[in-house]
Protein backbone atom coordinates (compact mmCIF):
# COMPACT_ATOMS: atom_id res chain seq x y z
CA UNK A 1 0.00 0.00 0.00
CA UNK A 2 1.26 3.45 -0.93
CA UNK A 3 0.69 6.34 1.45
CA UNK A 4 0.77 9.98 0.45
CA UNK A 5 1.03 12.94 2.80
CA UNK A 6 -0.96 13.01 6.05
CA UNK A 7 -4.72 12.70 5.81
CA UNK A 8 -5.71 13.57 9.37
CA UNK A 9 -8.90 11.58 9.84
CA UNK A 10 -8.18 8.57 7.63
CA UNK A 11 -4.69 8.13 9.09
CA UNK A 12 -6.16 7.95 12.59
CA UNK A 13 -8.94 5.54 11.61
CA UNK A 14 -7.15 3.10 9.32
CA UNK A 15 -3.70 4.50 8.58
CA UNK A 16 -1.74 2.13 10.79
CA UNK A 17 -3.89 -0.62 12.33
CA UNK A 18 -2.35 -2.52 15.20
CA UNK A 19 -3.14 -5.82 13.51
CA UNK A 20 -4.24 -5.81 9.83
CA UNK A 21 -5.51 -9.38 10.21
CA UNK A 22 -7.89 -8.49 13.03
CA UNK A 23 -11.60 -8.34 12.24
CA UNK A 24 -13.03 -4.83 11.94
CA UNK A 25 -16.44 -6.00 10.72
CA UNK A 26 -18.20 -9.16 11.80
CA UNK A 27 -21.14 -9.92 9.54
CA UNK A 28 -24.35 -11.46 10.93
CA UNK A 29 -23.70 -14.58 8.83
CA UNK A 30 -20.34 -15.14 10.49
CA UNK A 31 -18.16 -13.65 7.78
CA UNK A 32 -15.51 -11.08 8.63
CA UNK A 33 -13.73 -8.12 7.07
CA UNK A 34 -10.30 -7.51 8.59
CA UNK A 35 -8.67 -4.13 9.00
CA UNK A 36 -6.32 -5.02 6.16
CA UNK A 37 -9.18 -6.02 3.89
CA UNK A 38 -11.03 -2.80 4.69
CA UNK A 39 -7.93 -0.77 3.85
CA UNK A 40 -7.67 -2.55 0.49
CA UNK A 41 -11.38 -2.00 -0.18
CA UNK A 42 -11.12 1.70 0.60
CA UNK A 43 -8.16 1.86 -1.77
CA UNK A 44 -10.17 0.38 -4.63
CA UNK A 45 -13.10 2.66 -3.89
CA UNK A 46 -10.89 5.74 -3.61
CA UNK A 47 -9.39 4.91 -7.01
CA UNK A 48 -12.93 4.50 -8.36
CA UNK A 49 -13.85 7.94 -7.05
CA UNK A 50 -10.87 9.46 -8.82
CA UNK A 51 -11.87 7.60 -11.99
CA UNK A 52 -15.27 9.29 -11.69
CA UNK A 53 -13.52 12.70 -11.55
CA UNK A 54 -14.11 13.27 -7.83
CA UNK A 55 -11.56 15.85 -6.74
CA UNK A 56 -10.43 16.98 -3.27
CA UNK A 57 -13.17 19.07 -1.68
CA UNK A 58 -15.92 17.64 -3.89
CA UNK A 59 -19.05 16.35 -2.21
CA UNK A 60 -20.04 12.70 -2.53
CA UNK A 61 -23.76 12.30 -1.77
CA UNK A 62 -24.73 8.82 -0.56
CA UNK A 63 -28.23 7.41 -0.02
CA UNK A 64 -27.78 3.67 0.37
CA UNK A 65 -28.71 0.87 2.73
CA UNK A 66 -26.31 -0.01 5.53
CA UNK A 67 -23.52 -2.39 4.56
CA UNK A 68 -19.78 -2.79 5.18
CA UNK A 69 -19.26 -1.47 1.65
CA UNK A 70 -21.19 1.68 2.53
CA UNK A 71 -18.88 2.20 5.49
CA UNK A 72 -15.91 1.64 3.17
CA UNK A 73 -17.29 4.32 0.84
CA UNK A 74 -17.24 6.83 3.71
CA UNK A 75 -13.63 5.96 4.46
CA UNK A 76 -12.65 6.04 0.78
CA UNK A 77 -14.25 9.47 0.38
CA UNK A 78 -12.20 10.80 3.27
CA UNK A 79 -9.10 9.09 1.91
CA UNK A 80 -9.62 10.73 -1.49
CA UNK A 81 -9.88 14.16 0.13
CA UNK A 82 -13.55 14.57 -0.72
CA UNK A 83 -16.49 15.43 1.55
CA UNK A 84 -18.90 12.67 2.59
CA UNK A 85 -22.59 13.57 2.45
CA UNK A 86 -24.75 10.76 3.90
CA UNK A 87 -28.51 10.99 3.36
CA UNK A 88 -31.27 9.25 5.27
CA UNK A 89 -32.62 6.31 3.28
CA UNK A 90 -36.17 7.44 4.13
CA UNK A 91 -35.83 10.78 2.34
CA UNK A 92 -38.20 11.19 -0.62
CA UNK A 93 -37.24 12.27 -4.12
CA UNK A 94 -38.35 15.83 -3.35
CA UNK A 95 -36.14 16.01 -0.29
CA UNK A 96 -33.15 14.49 -2.10
CA UNK A 97 -33.62 17.03 -4.87
CA UNK A 98 -33.04 19.85 -2.41
CA UNK A 99 -29.87 18.30 -0.99
CA UNK A 100 -28.42 17.66 -4.43
CA UNK A 101 -29.22 21.19 -5.54
CA UNK A 102 -27.73 22.73 -2.42
CA UNK A 103 -24.60 20.63 -1.98
CA UNK A 104 -23.83 20.28 -5.70
CA UNK A 105 -22.10 16.90 -5.34
CA UNK A 106 -19.85 15.61 -8.09
CA UNK A 107 -21.01 12.05 -7.40
CA UNK A 108 -24.29 10.57 -6.17
CA UNK A 109 -24.36 6.98 -4.94
CA UNK A 110 -27.78 5.43 -4.46
CA UNK A 111 -29.57 2.12 -4.16
CA UNK A 112 -30.30 0.60 -7.59
CA UNK A 113 -34.02 0.92 -6.84
CA UNK A 114 -33.64 4.71 -6.68
CA UNK A 115 -31.43 5.12 -9.73
CA UNK A 116 -34.17 6.10 -12.18
CA UNK A 117 -35.73 8.65 -9.84
CA UNK A 118 -32.39 10.22 -8.95
CA UNK A 119 -31.40 10.34 -12.60
CA UNK A 120 -34.46 12.48 -13.24
CA UNK A 121 -33.64 14.72 -10.28
CA UNK A 122 -30.05 15.15 -11.40
CA UNK A 123 -30.76 15.42 -15.14
CA UNK A 124 -29.51 19.00 -15.32
CA UNK A 125 -26.65 18.62 -12.87
CA UNK A 126 -23.07 17.59 -13.51
CA UNK A 127 -22.91 14.79 -10.94
CA UNK A 128 -22.07 11.23 -11.87
CA UNK A 129 -24.56 8.61 -10.64
CA UNK A 130 -23.58 5.14 -9.44
CA UNK A 131 -25.29 2.44 -7.39
CA UNK A 132 -24.60 0.39 -4.25
CA UNK A 133 -27.11 -2.05 -2.79
CA UNK A 134 -27.55 -3.60 0.65
CA UNK A 135 -25.49 -6.64 -0.38
CA UNK A 136 -22.50 -4.50 -1.39
CA UNK A 137 -23.11 -4.82 -5.14
CA UNK A 138 -23.82 -2.20 -7.78
CA UNK A 139 -22.20 -0.16 -10.52
CA UNK A 140 -19.85 1.60 -8.09
CA UNK A 141 -18.53 -1.72 -6.82
CA UNK A 142 -18.21 -3.01 -10.38
CA UNK A 143 -15.96 -0.06 -11.15
CA UNK A 144 -14.00 -0.50 -7.90
CA UNK A 145 -13.41 -4.19 -8.61
CA UNK A 146 -11.08 -3.27 -11.46
CA UNK A 147 -9.06 -0.77 -9.44
CA UNK A 148 -5.80 -1.38 -7.53
CA UNK A 149 -5.76 -1.78 -3.75
CA UNK A 150 -3.06 0.86 -3.34
CA UNK A 151 -4.00 4.50 -3.15
CA UNK A 152 -1.85 7.52 -2.36
CA UNK A 153 -3.86 9.27 0.32
CA UNK A 154 -4.86 12.82 -0.57
CA UNK A 155 -3.38 15.23 2.00
CA UNK A 156 -6.01 16.73 4.27
CA UNK A 157 -5.35 19.03 7.20
CA UNK A 158 -7.24 19.26 10.47
CA UNK A 159 -9.43 22.14 9.32
CA UNK A 160 -10.38 20.56 5.96
CA UNK A 161 -13.95 19.31 5.58
CA UNK A 162 -14.57 15.60 6.01
CA UNK A 163 -18.37 15.53 5.96
CA UNK A 164 -21.53 17.56 5.60
CA UNK A 165 -24.62 16.40 7.49
CA UNK A 166 -27.95 18.03 6.80
CA UNK A 167 -30.14 18.98 9.71
CA UNK A 168 -33.66 20.22 9.04
CA UNK A 169 -34.23 23.93 9.36
CA UNK A 170 -36.99 25.45 11.45
CA UNK A 171 -37.99 27.56 8.45
CA UNK A 172 -38.27 24.49 6.26
CA UNK A 173 -34.86 24.87 4.65
CA UNK A 174 -32.36 22.21 5.66
CA UNK A 175 -28.89 23.27 6.76
CA UNK A 176 -25.68 21.43 5.94
CA UNK A 177 -23.43 21.22 9.00
CA UNK A 178 -19.79 21.26 7.90
CA UNK A 179 -17.62 18.89 9.94
CA UNK A 180 -13.84 18.94 9.68
CA UNK A 181 -11.29 16.17 10.05
CA UNK A 182 -10.41 17.61 13.45
CA UNK A 183 -14.05 17.82 14.59
CA UNK A 184 -14.60 14.10 13.97
CA UNK A 185 -11.23 12.85 15.13
CA UNK A 186 -11.09 14.82 18.36
CA UNK A 187 -14.55 13.62 19.36
CA UNK A 188 -13.74 9.99 18.58
CA UNK A 189 -10.56 10.13 20.65
CA UNK A 190 -12.42 11.78 23.51
CA UNK A 191 -15.09 9.06 23.50
CA UNK A 192 -12.48 6.30 23.42
CA UNK A 193 -11.08 7.69 26.65
CA UNK A 194 -14.40 8.60 28.27
CA UNK A 195 -16.05 5.25 27.53
CA UNK A 196 -12.88 3.14 27.93
CA UNK A 197 -12.87 1.57 24.47
CA UNK A 198 -9.93 -0.70 23.66
CA UNK A 199 -8.91 -3.11 20.93
CA UNK A 200 -10.62 -5.86 22.95
CA UNK A 201 -14.06 -4.29 22.48
CA UNK A 202 -16.71 -5.70 20.17
CA UNK A 203 -19.49 -3.20 19.53
CA UNK A 204 -22.94 -4.52 18.65
CA UNK A 205 -23.80 -2.04 15.88
CA UNK A 206 -27.49 -1.89 14.91
CA UNK A 207 -27.71 1.85 14.19
CA UNK A 208 -28.02 3.37 10.72
CA UNK A 209 -24.85 4.96 9.36
CA UNK A 210 -26.30 8.06 7.73
CA UNK A 211 -26.14 10.24 10.82
CA UNK A 212 -23.76 11.21 13.61
CA UNK A 213 -24.65 8.49 16.11
CA UNK A 214 -24.17 5.41 13.97
CA UNK A 215 -21.36 6.67 11.74
CA UNK A 216 -19.17 9.03 13.72
CA UNK A 217 -19.88 8.12 17.34
CA UNK A 218 -19.98 4.37 16.81
CA UNK A 219 -17.76 3.57 13.84
CA UNK A 220 -15.08 6.21 14.36
CA UNK A 221 -14.75 5.35 18.05
CA UNK A 222 -14.31 1.65 17.30
CA UNK A 223 -11.72 2.27 14.59
CA UNK A 224 -9.71 4.72 16.68
CA UNK A 225 -9.58 2.13 19.48
CA UNK A 226 -8.78 -0.76 17.13
CA UNK A 227 -11.88 -2.70 18.17
CA UNK A 228 -14.42 -4.70 16.19
CA UNK A 229 -18.08 -4.31 15.25
CA UNK A 230 -20.88 -6.82 14.79
CA UNK A 231 -22.47 -4.99 11.88
CA UNK A 232 -26.22 -5.60 11.78
CA UNK A 233 -28.17 -4.08 8.86
CA UNK A 234 -30.78 -2.67 11.25
CA UNK A 235 -32.24 -3.11 14.70
CA UNK A 236 -33.92 -6.48 15.05
CA UNK A 237 -34.60 -7.72 18.57
CA UNK A 238 -34.05 -11.38 17.65
CA UNK A 239 -30.69 -10.54 16.07
CA UNK A 240 -29.66 -8.44 19.08
CA UNK A 241 -30.45 -11.29 21.45
CA UNK A 242 -28.52 -13.69 19.23
CA UNK A 243 -25.37 -11.55 19.01
CA UNK A 244 -25.20 -10.07 22.52
CA UNK A 245 -23.11 -13.02 23.82
CA UNK A 246 -20.36 -12.08 21.35
CA UNK A 247 -20.35 -8.34 22.13
CA UNK A 248 -18.84 -6.22 24.90
CA UNK A 249 -20.77 -2.99 24.26
CA UNK A 250 -23.83 -1.64 22.51
CA UNK A 251 -24.85 1.85 21.43
CA UNK A 252 -28.54 2.48 20.93
CA UNK A 253 -31.47 4.84 20.95
CA UNK A 254 -34.19 4.50 23.63
CA UNK A 255 -36.35 2.49 21.21
CA UNK A 256 -33.75 -0.30 21.26
CA UNK A 257 -34.06 -0.71 24.99
CA UNK A 258 -37.84 -0.38 25.23
CA UNK A 259 -38.17 -3.15 22.65
CA UNK A 260 -35.72 -5.47 24.40
CA UNK A 261 -37.16 -5.14 27.90
CA UNK A 262 -40.48 -6.94 27.27
CA UNK A 263 -38.65 -10.05 26.01
CA UNK A 264 -38.33 -12.96 28.39
CA UNK A 265 -35.04 -14.00 26.80
CA UNK A 266 -33.44 -10.62 27.59
CA UNK A 267 -31.95 -11.67 30.91
CA UNK A 268 -29.21 -10.79 33.34
CA UNK A 269 -27.11 -13.88 32.47
CA UNK A 270 -27.33 -12.97 28.76
CA UNK A 271 -25.58 -9.62 29.33
CA UNK A 272 -23.51 -10.38 32.43
CA UNK A 273 -20.30 -10.15 30.37
CA UNK A 274 -21.22 -6.80 28.74
CA UNK A 275 -19.11 -3.76 29.57
CA UNK A 276 -21.26 -0.86 28.42
CA UNK A 277 -24.69 0.14 27.12
CA UNK A 278 -25.10 3.72 25.91
CA UNK A 279 -28.17 5.62 24.76
CA UNK A 280 -28.63 8.82 22.84
CA UNK A 281 -30.37 10.66 19.97
CA UNK A 282 -33.53 10.98 22.10
CA UNK A 283 -34.42 11.32 25.79
CA UNK A 284 -34.41 8.08 27.78
CA UNK A 285 -37.29 7.84 30.22
CA UNK A 286 -36.32 7.46 33.88
CA UNK A 287 -38.50 4.38 34.16
CA UNK A 288 -36.57 2.77 31.32
CA UNK A 289 -33.34 3.42 33.25
CA UNK A 290 -34.76 1.78 36.33
CA UNK A 291 -36.33 -1.20 34.59
CA UNK A 292 -33.17 -1.87 32.59
CA UNK A 293 -30.98 -1.85 35.68
CA UNK A 294 -33.37 -4.11 37.57
CA UNK A 295 -33.48 -6.55 34.67
CA UNK A 296 -29.80 -6.63 33.70
CA UNK A 297 -27.73 -5.14 36.50
CA UNK A 298 -26.40 -2.57 34.02
CA UNK A 299 -27.10 1.14 34.17
CA UNK A 300 -27.40 2.71 30.73
CA UNK A 301 -24.96 5.55 30.09
CA UNK A 302 -26.81 8.49 28.54
CA UNK A 303 -25.07 11.30 26.69
CA UNK A 304 -25.90 14.41 24.65
CA UNK A 305 -24.81 15.41 21.19
CA UNK A 306 -25.90 17.14 18.03
CA UNK A 307 -25.29 16.92 14.31
CA UNK A 308 -23.34 20.18 14.55
CA UNK A 309 -21.19 19.22 17.51
CA UNK A 310 -20.91 15.43 17.77
CA UNK A 311 -20.92 14.57 21.48
CA UNK A 312 -20.95 17.34 24.08
CA UNK A 313 -21.63 15.60 27.39
CA UNK A 314 -21.72 12.15 28.92
CA UNK A 315 -22.68 10.53 32.16
CA UNK A 316 -19.55 9.12 33.82
CA UNK A 317 -18.16 5.70 33.07
CA UNK A 318 -17.20 5.44 36.74
CA UNK A 319 -19.55 7.08 39.19
CA UNK A 320 -23.26 7.80 39.19
CA UNK A 321 -25.06 7.62 35.86
CA UNK A 322 -27.94 9.83 36.83
CA UNK A 323 -31.30 9.17 35.17
CA UNK A 324 -32.88 12.21 33.56
CA UNK A 325 -29.51 13.87 32.94
CA UNK A 326 -26.90 13.76 30.18
CA UNK A 327 -23.96 13.93 32.57
CA UNK A 328 -21.03 16.32 32.42
CA UNK A 329 -19.27 18.17 29.59
CA UNK A 330 -16.72 15.93 27.90
CA UNK A 331 -13.02 16.80 28.24
CA UNK A 332 -12.19 19.75 26.02
CA UNK A 333 -15.83 20.85 25.76
CA UNK A 334 -16.96 24.05 27.45
CA UNK A 335 -20.69 24.18 28.22
CA UNK A 336 -22.72 26.95 29.75
CA UNK A 337 -26.34 27.87 30.36
CA UNK A 338 -27.09 31.33 29.02
CA UNK A 339 -29.98 33.72 28.74
CA UNK A 340 -31.45 32.99 25.29
CA UNK A 341 -31.61 36.66 24.30
CA UNK A 342 -28.65 38.33 26.00
CA UNK A 343 -26.21 35.44 26.17
CA UNK A 344 -25.53 36.22 29.84
CA UNK A 345 -24.34 33.11 31.67
CA UNK A 346 -26.85 31.90 34.25
CA UNK A 347 -26.25 30.43 37.68
CA UNK A 348 -26.55 26.74 38.53
CA UNK A 349 -30.14 25.59 38.67
CA UNK A 350 -31.41 28.26 36.28
CA UNK A 351 -32.97 27.19 32.97
CA UNK A 352 -31.56 28.74 29.84
CA UNK A 353 -29.95 28.08 26.48
CA UNK A 354 -27.29 25.39 26.27
CA UNK A 355 -24.21 26.78 24.53
CA UNK A 356 -21.05 24.84 23.76
CA UNK A 357 -17.53 25.50 22.55
CA UNK A 358 -14.72 23.09 21.74
CA UNK A 359 -12.83 21.20 19.03
CA UNK A 360 -15.94 19.07 18.43
CA UNK A 361 -18.03 22.05 17.27
CA UNK A 362 -18.60 22.43 13.53
CA UNK A 363 -17.30 25.35 11.48
CA UNK A 364 -20.68 26.48 10.17
CA UNK A 365 -23.50 25.77 7.75
CA UNK A 366 -22.79 25.06 4.09
CA UNK A 367 -23.30 28.19 1.98
CA UNK A 368 -25.20 29.93 4.80
CA UNK A 369 -22.79 32.52 6.26
CA UNK A 370 -25.52 34.67 7.79
CA UNK A 371 -27.16 31.70 9.48
CA UNK A 372 -23.77 30.54 10.72
CA UNK A 373 -23.01 33.95 12.20
CA UNK A 374 -26.38 34.07 13.97
CA UNK A 375 -25.79 30.71 15.67
CA UNK A 376 -22.51 31.66 17.36
CA UNK A 377 -21.87 34.09 20.20
CA UNK A 378 -19.06 36.64 19.73
CA UNK A 379 -16.82 34.55 22.03
CA UNK A 380 -17.24 31.45 19.85
CA UNK A 381 -19.91 29.55 21.78
CA UNK A 382 -22.43 27.70 19.60
CA UNK A 383 -26.08 28.30 20.48
CA UNK A 384 -27.55 24.79 20.48
CA UNK A 385 -31.24 25.71 20.56
CA UNK A 386 -31.72 23.31 23.48
CA UNK A 387 -32.89 24.58 26.84
CA UNK A 388 -31.29 23.09 29.91
CA UNK A 389 -29.89 23.57 33.37
CA UNK A 390 -26.93 22.41 35.42
CA UNK A 391 -27.76 21.04 38.85
CA UNK A 392 -25.80 21.54 42.06
CA UNK A 393 -23.70 18.44 41.32
CA UNK A 394 -22.76 19.60 37.83
CA UNK A 395 -25.02 17.24 35.87
CA UNK A 396 -26.55 18.73 32.72
CA UNK A 397 -30.32 18.42 32.26
CA UNK A 398 -32.09 18.92 28.92
CA UNK A 399 -35.45 20.49 29.76
CA UNK A 400 -36.80 21.50 26.37
CA UNK A 401 -36.03 22.64 22.86
CA UNK A 402 -36.52 26.26 22.06
CA UNK A 403 -37.15 25.57 18.41
CA UNK A 404 -39.79 22.89 19.05
CA UNK A 405 -37.62 20.14 17.70
CA UNK A 406 -39.27 16.73 17.84
CA UNK A 407 -37.07 13.67 18.37
CA UNK A 408 -38.87 10.50 17.33
CA UNK A 409 -37.08 7.16 17.22
CA UNK A 410 -33.75 8.96 17.32
CA UNK A 411 -34.52 11.20 14.32
CA UNK A 412 -34.64 14.98 14.50
CA UNK A 413 -37.89 16.38 13.11
CA UNK A 414 -38.61 20.08 12.76
CA UNK A 415 -42.35 20.90 12.84
CA UNK A 416 -42.08 23.80 10.40
CA UNK A 417 -41.00 21.49 7.59
CA UNK A 418 -44.13 19.37 8.03
CA UNK A 419 -46.36 22.41 8.52
CA UNK A 420 -45.25 23.85 5.19
CA UNK A 421 -46.35 20.65 3.44
CA UNK A 422 -49.67 20.51 5.30
CA UNK A 423 -50.46 24.16 4.62
CA UNK A 424 -50.17 23.55 0.88
CA UNK A 425 -53.00 20.99 0.92
CA UNK A 426 -56.38 22.00 -0.46
CA UNK A 427 -58.78 22.88 2.32
CA UNK A 428 -56.12 23.57 4.97
CA UNK A 429 -56.22 27.04 6.49
CA UNK A 430 -53.29 26.50 8.84
CA UNK A 431 -51.56 23.79 10.79
CA UNK A 432 -49.36 23.18 13.80
CA UNK A 433 -47.16 20.16 14.38
CA UNK A 434 -46.15 19.05 17.87
CA UNK A 435 -44.43 16.16 19.57
CA UNK A 436 -46.20 14.26 22.32
CA UNK A 437 -44.74 11.57 24.62
CA UNK A 438 -44.50 8.10 23.08
CA UNK A 439 -43.10 5.16 25.09
CA UNK A 440 -41.43 3.52 22.09
CA UNK A 441 -40.24 6.42 19.94
CA UNK A 442 -39.66 9.02 22.65
CA UNK A 443 -42.03 11.41 20.92
CA UNK A 444 -44.79 10.91 18.38
CA UNK A 445 -45.52 13.45 15.65
CA UNK A 446 -49.02 14.96 15.84
CA UNK A 447 -50.57 17.46 13.43
CA UNK A 448 -53.37 19.85 14.33
CA UNK A 449 -55.17 21.32 11.30
CA UNK A 450 -57.62 24.18 10.98
CA UNK A 451 -59.74 23.49 7.88
CA UNK A 452 -60.92 26.24 5.58
CA UNK A 453 -64.57 27.09 5.84
CA UNK A 454 -66.64 24.44 4.10
CA UNK A 455 -63.67 22.12 3.51
CA UNK A 456 -64.16 18.44 4.23
CA UNK A 457 -60.91 16.94 5.44
CA UNK A 458 -60.24 13.54 6.98
CA UNK A 459 -57.27 12.14 8.87
CA UNK A 460 -56.74 9.37 6.34
CA UNK A 461 -57.03 11.81 3.47
CA UNK A 462 -54.40 14.13 4.90
CA UNK A 463 -52.01 11.26 5.59
CA UNK A 464 -52.43 9.96 2.05
CA UNK A 465 -51.86 13.39 0.55
CA UNK A 466 -48.47 13.86 2.20
CA UNK A 467 -47.32 10.24 2.06
CA UNK A 468 -44.92 10.76 -0.85
CA UNK A 469 -43.73 14.20 0.20
CA UNK A 470 -42.22 13.46 3.59
CA UNK A 471 -39.98 10.71 4.90
CA UNK A 472 -41.97 8.16 6.84
CA UNK A 473 -40.45 9.12 10.20
CA UNK A 474 -41.70 12.71 9.72
CA UNK A 475 -45.29 11.78 8.92
CA UNK A 476 -47.83 12.46 11.71
CA UNK A 477 -49.00 9.45 13.67
CA UNK A 478 -52.25 11.30 14.33
CA UNK A 479 -54.02 14.24 12.67
CA UNK A 480 -56.49 16.24 14.73
CA UNK A 481 -58.77 19.06 13.57
CA UNK A 482 -59.59 22.33 15.36
CA UNK A 483 -61.63 25.45 14.73
CA UNK A 484 -58.61 27.62 15.61
CA UNK A 485 -55.09 27.36 16.98
CA UNK A 486 -54.42 28.77 20.46
CA UNK A 487 -52.28 31.92 20.33
CA UNK A 488 -50.73 34.29 22.84
CA UNK A 489 -51.08 38.06 22.77
CA UNK A 490 -48.25 38.31 20.25
CA UNK A 491 -50.02 35.96 17.85
CA UNK A 492 -47.61 33.04 18.40
CA UNK A 493 -49.18 29.59 18.38
CA UNK A 494 -49.07 28.14 21.87
CA UNK A 495 -47.80 24.66 21.18
CA UNK A 496 -47.64 23.87 24.88
CA UNK A 497 -51.41 24.25 24.97
CA UNK A 498 -51.78 21.95 21.98
CA UNK A 499 -49.61 19.34 23.68
CA UNK A 500 -51.79 19.51 26.77
CA UNK A 501 -54.98 19.30 24.71
CA UNK A 502 -53.99 16.45 22.44
CA UNK A 503 -51.40 14.46 24.40
CA UNK A 504 -54.00 12.50 26.34
CA UNK A 505 -56.15 11.94 23.25
CA UNK A 506 -53.09 10.70 21.35
CA UNK A 507 -52.30 8.27 24.15
CA UNK A 508 -55.88 7.06 24.38
CA UNK A 509 -56.40 6.54 20.64
CA UNK A 510 -53.03 5.03 19.82
CA UNK A 511 -52.41 3.04 22.99
CA UNK A 512 -49.06 4.85 23.33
Amino acid sequence: MTNGSPNVLYDALLGSPRDPAKALIRRPDGGEISYGEMIALTGRLANALVALSVEPGDRVAVQVEKSPEALALYLATVRAGAVFLPLNTAYTATEIGYFVGDAAPSLIVCDPRSEKVLHEIDRDAAAALRTLDADGAGSLMDLAAGQPDDFANVPRAAEDLAAILYTSGTTGRSKGAMLSHANLLDNARTLVEAWRFTSDDVLLHALPIYHTHGLFVACNTVMVSGGSMIFLPKFDADAIISHLPDATSMMGVPTFYTRLLPREDFTKPLVAHMRLFTSGSAPLLAETHVEFEERTGHRILERYGMTETNMNTSNPYDGERRAGTVGFPLPGVSLRIAHPETGEELAAGKIGMIEVKGPNVFSGYWRMPEKTASEFRPDGFFITGDLGQIDEDGYVHIVGRQKDLIISGGFNIYPKEIELVLDELDGVAESAVIGVPHPDFGEGVVAVIVPKKGAKLSEDGVKAAIGDRLARFKQPKRVFFADALPRNTMGKVQKNVLRDEHGAEFKETTGA
